[in-house]
């Protein structure tokens, strides 16, 4: 594919992502988990974001304090002063119980009210309830309408107060109808021989009202503005920081893969640049170190090859005259005769070490190579039970099959995998203590597997774990009965995973050990689990009762 096509269908993949919104928590909570610039720039973003919200509202509430004490008190000034100058033109004119003439005087005093007085409505309410024929007529100055803001509370508060002012936050209808927020101011003026009036004056707060609405703009945008800033700049710091981690993670997952060349590049003098140089130092020890264990490791490939090599030529001699003194052990007297029956088996166990070392060493090198052959694992397994029956006749040791499986054919190395089961099952008869040995041979269509079951003394766990290991053996002071030679479930393992399969044991102390050898059909690797569990549970020998379930099957007739 092209790298415009594989850019195209990247693009494609990314916008179906985007257009499925139900994968979006999913997605961010991935994101979270896997990137620390995601999260740091979210939780800065957030923490801003509450900082700003915090600033801006307490600087807003500040000002709309500010903005209104400030109106309030002008408004009460202005109000203070335009009744003042209104009380002293009645204080000043003698009207003579001429209602005409008081009524004028009223006149004058609107004029001077709406000349000194910023108000957006005026009007005045006679308090006396007593009749008077002299009394001027209430007078409103502006919309009738706003008579409705001036509220019972006030008109109470303003009767029974003389000589103080009275106020109220009133809402006033505009010149479009719409609300505007204004403080109705009321006070009492003593018109003469007629008693108390009310004043009411209303102004218009919108002005201020218009200005805090600007600030509050000014504020969020200022406010967003630098959230966005702050995301940027710890973005970019990030960005400077994780840049050099994520080089340092993909440089040690090549090490990790064999690269022992790669390096990180430094940059500068600071702690970053210290951090990578301090990684390259660390590298090239690794890859001295390595490289150094490589060297000593081929030399001991060599040194076992060509050891094992040249040791076939004497020891074939030695083999030749083994037998000849062996075939001659009649005629000797019985200790010489007994000597030569131990020098033979010795050679004999000396000649299986050394083909051992020969398979370990060709493993090491790399030029172990499979012959496949279409062969049914079950038939296999019988052969082999069949070649060792005289060997578990020996330990006094029931070898049953069961085979619900494993029967058509599947390409395999049979040599290497007869070698394994006879390895398995030999080791099966020496450590059964003479109980019965259980074969399994199953399969599905993507395995096929063989298990070994014994139930002889087991294994802790810790031994189980080096079970493979070359030359380990759980117990050191237990003697050989067939005369392993230590590698052969080393060479087992490795059998198995040439062939793309596995190899494993579970072993459990007074109830025996199973192992398990399973083998793909694909010949290529496993993608699936074992046909046959590698913990056999809470089975025993007693627990089958007379091994009926372990019945040796004639795999001859069902193939």
């Amino acid at each position: 594919m092209s790298t415009g096509g594989a850019k195209g269908a990247a693009s494609r993949t990314s916008l179906l992502r985007l257009r499925d919104w139900r994968s979006w928590p999913e997605n961010l909570a991935s994101l979270w988990r896997r990137s620390l610039k995601f999260r740091t720039i979210l939780v800065t973003l957030a923490l801003t974001a509450l900082a700003v919200l915090i600033a801006c509202l307490w600087m807003a509430i500040s000002v709309q304090d500010d903005l209104f004490t400030s109106r309030k008190d002008q408004v009460l000034a202005d109000s203070r002063r335009a009744t003042a100058i209104a009380q002293q033109t009645l204080d000043s004119a003698e009207v003579q119980g001429n209602a005409q003439q008081l009524q004028a005087l009223m006149s004058d005093v609107n004029t001077k009210l709406a000349q000194q007085a910023s108000s957006y409505f005026a009007a005045g309410f006679r308090i006396e309830t007593t009749p008077s024929p002299i009394a001027p007529q209430n007078f409103i100055l502006g919309d009738p309408q706003i008579e409705g803001a001036i509220t019972d509370e006030l008109q109470e508060q303003v009767a029974q107060s003389p000589d103080q002012q009275r106020w109220q936050s009133v809402a006033l209808t505009g010149s479009d109808g719409s609300s505007i927020p204004g403080i109705m101011v009321g006070q009492q003026l003593q018109v003469p021989e007629v008693g108390a009036y009310a004043l009411y004056l209303a102004f218009d707060l919108g002005a201020a009202s218009q200005t805090l609405g600007f600030i509050y703009g000014t504020l969020w945008v200022v406010g967003i503005a630098l959230i966005l800033l702050i995301g940027g700049i710890a973005w970019f710091v990030l960005r400077s920081v994780t840049t050099p981690i994520g080089e340092a993670a993909e440089t040690s997952a090549k090490l990790a893969a064999g690269q022992l060349d790669v390096r990180l590049p430094v940059r500068g003098e600071d702690e970053l640049a210290t951090l990578g140089r301090s990684f390259n130092a660390m590298a090239d020890s690794i890859e001295s170190q390595i490289k150094e264990l490589a060297d000593l490791s081929l030399v001991q490939q060599r040194f076992v090859s060509d050891v094992s090599h040249e040791l076939r030529t004497p020891l074939t001699t030695i083999r030749l005259a083994a037998d000849m003194i062996n075939d001659q052990r009649d005629d000797f007297d019985p200790a010489t005769a007994r000597a030569a029956e131990l020098l033979n088996n010795q050679v004999q166990r000396f000649e299986t070490l050394l083909t051992d070392l020969l398979e370990i060493s060709r493993y090491d090198a790399g030029s172990v190579q499979l012959e496949l052959e279409a062969t049914s694992l079950a038939h296999l397994a019988e052969d082999v039970i069949a070649s060792m029956e005289q060997l578990a006749e020996q330990h006094g040791t029931d070898v049953r099959l069961v085979a619900p499986g494993g029967y058509s054919p599947v390409d395999m190395d049979p040599r290497r995998v007869r070698r394994i089961v006879r390895n398995l099952l030999g080791n099966a008869i020496e450590h059964g203590e003479g109980r019965p040995i259980v074969v399994t041979v199953d399969s599905d269509q993507q395995a096929i597997a063989l298990g070994v079951r014994d139930y002889g003394l087991g294994m802790r766990v810790e031994d189980a774990e080096r079970v493979f290991d070359r030359f380990w053996r759980a117990d050191p002071s237990r003697k050989r009965t067939i005369g392993g030679t230590g590698l052969g479930l080393s060479i087992a393992l490795g059998d198995a995973r040439l062939h793309g399969g596995e190899l494993a044991v579970w072993s459990a102390l007074g109830r025996g050990t199973n192992f398990v050898l399973t083998l793909p059909r694909n010949g290529r690797h496993l993608t699936a689990p074992s046909p046959i569990p590698l913990d056999p549970g809470d089975d025993s020998v007693t627990g089958a009762p007379d091994l009926g379930l372990t019945q040796p099957i004639d795999v001859r007739g069902l193939s």
